[in-house]
């Protein structure tokens, strides 16, 4: 083997880089945790792309890229972080996940993946259960909740449309899906890949919450109906992603039993409420969806991308994509839980069950629920905060950790107000100190924060709504005297 072979596969050299690389990601955590670094080093992209495109490391150890890498990235694991639903990794399962990725077992079929197989069932059937599907629940683990969702319509045209698409193709069919206008914008794309097209993807008004207005179903449905198009398929938000509001999971699992449609449900964020007694009342209903997608990198501490998408009926998910491929396995038809290649749009697939697995076995189900609980407590905390400041304002009362909020201007027009509460924004990006998003809602502007770091304390929400108030007052006299 040539030398330079030898030293990439080098048990030896992984030992030694491994140590270091260990102590390394140690000491970032123990600064993050202890807010002795930034939550980010601010710089705009093309001063990122200017670093990096100028980078050599010329003969030094690749401790130092690391080190280049942890500097110049987003730092989860600082309480600061309060901004986009993406997990804080458990230490213990980004450790499981450098063992997934260094054995690198394919898992299309058994034979790649024995022990991960094995060990995805056991959590799937888990979180079946939670969901109360029971024993005749089902499931997959995916890469990301936008691919989860493409793959349930999927299933949802092979279950409910009344031509087999799949082997046939359109033949002048109009199907639509019914989705909540605050959809998250995957279900949009995942109907138009499946060829629905604009006309198919018919939007439900939502309330002054957010929230599906289920008065207007059956409206909506009549009409999609009258124009020609076959409803297969209503989704429900568990909750959204812009405002964290629930929809109403209960009156829409009855209306598409009504109707004979699949009900899928879109947990991708808050699914994981199914492990909390205090909060699992938000997902009443969720036992009558046909599919469900769950992001365990989002509220259960998984590196990304780790997905379940969880059948009722598991027989459904064989259903999906029926097709032969004789160098994978010789019984097309036979549902066998083991090679996930029959049910999952992936051939080759991360080992994901296992770093949901350790957290499971090491620290047992009521790790979830307590972070859930922690999670969901301190948004409604802050959002409390936000009500009795007289500076501010939210956009809705929270349901979950996602809190929308703004920075008041009554004597300013809307889109003065927008500029300052997006200047708010940016001047705190760029200060390093927390990191918070925005979005608009309807025409207006907001902060919004998502709680996604346990170890956020109450008196640093009380230092952001300072920091937001004493930037927004500044901005305000600013714009004034111009």
């Amino acid at each position: 083997m040539n030398n330079k072979l030898k030293e990439v596969y080098s048990p030896e050299n992984f030992q030694k880089l491994g140590h270091k690389l260990v102590d390394l990601l140690t000491n970032y955590l123990q600064n993050s945790q202890n807010q002795k670094t930034t939550v980010q080093s601010w710089e705009t992209p093309q001063e990122q792309l200017n670093f990096w495109e100028n980078y050599h490391l010329n003969g030094q150890s690749p401790i130092r890229l690391f080190e280049d890498v942890i500097q110049h990235s987003m730092r989860l694991h600082h309480p600061h972080y309060i901004g986009h639903q993406i997990a804080v990794p458990a230490p213990l399962s980004a450790l499981t996940g450098l063992m997934g990725e260094l054995l690198n077992n394919g898992m299309a079929i058994y034979e790649m993946g024995p022990a991960a197989s094995a060990i995805e069932k056991l959590v799937v059937d888990f979180m079946c259960q939670k969901a109360g599907f029971g024993e005749k629940g089902s499931g997959i683990l995916t890469s990301g909740g936008s691919l989860a969702n493409l793959t349930a319509l999927l299933t949802a045209r092979k279950v409910k449309a009344k031509s087999n698409i799949w082997e046939e193709g359109h033949q002048g069919q109009k199907l639509g899906v019914m989705v909540s206008e605050e959809a998250h914008y995957c279900i949009d794309r995942a109907a138009r890949i499946m060829g629905l097209g604009t006309d198919g993807i018919i939007k439900v008004p939502a309330d002054d919450n957010y929230k599906i207005r289920t008065d207007l179903l059956e409206e909506s449905y009549r009409k999609a109906s009258s124009e020609g198009i076959e409803i297969i398929a209503l989704v429900g938000n568990a909750p959204s992603t812009s405002t964290g509001i629930y929809d109403d999971l209960d009156k829409l699992g009855d209306f598409a039993q009504e109707k004979n449609i699949w009900f899928h449900i879109d947990g991708a964020h808050g699914g994981a409420a199914i492990c909390s007694e205090k909060y699992k009342y938000l997902l009443k209903g969720i036992e009558k969806a046909d599919s469900i997608t769950i992001d365990a990198h989002k509220m259960m501490m998984n590196p990304a991308l780790t997905t379940f998408l969880l059948f009722r009926n598991g027989k459904d998910s064989y259903a999906t994509f029926h097709q032969k491929a004789q160098y994978l396995w010789t019984e097309a038809d036979a549902e066998e839980w083991f090679n996930y290649g029959k049910r999952t749009f992936e051939c080759t697939k991360l080992m994901m069950s296992l770093r949901f697995y350790v957290l499971l076995q090491t620290y047992g189900e009521g790790i979830f629920e307590e972070l859930v609980n922690q999670l969901y407590d301190i948004g409604r905390t802050f959002a409390e905060k936000i009500k009795v400041n007289p500076y501010l304002e939210l956009a809705v009362q929270p349901d979950t950790n996602i809190v929308c909020f703004r920075y008041k201007l009554e004597d300013f027009s809307e889109e003065e107000s927008n500029v300052i509460n997006l200047k708010i924004r940016q001047e705190i990006l760029e200060k390093n100190e927390f990191y918070i998003v925005q979005t608009n809602l309807r025409g207006i502007q907001y902060l919004r924060t998502t709680f996604m770091n346990p170890l956020t304390a109450p008196e640093m929400v009380d230092r952001l709504i300072g920091e937001v108030v004493s930037i927004g007052k500044k901005l305000a006299s600013f714009e004034n005297i111009k």
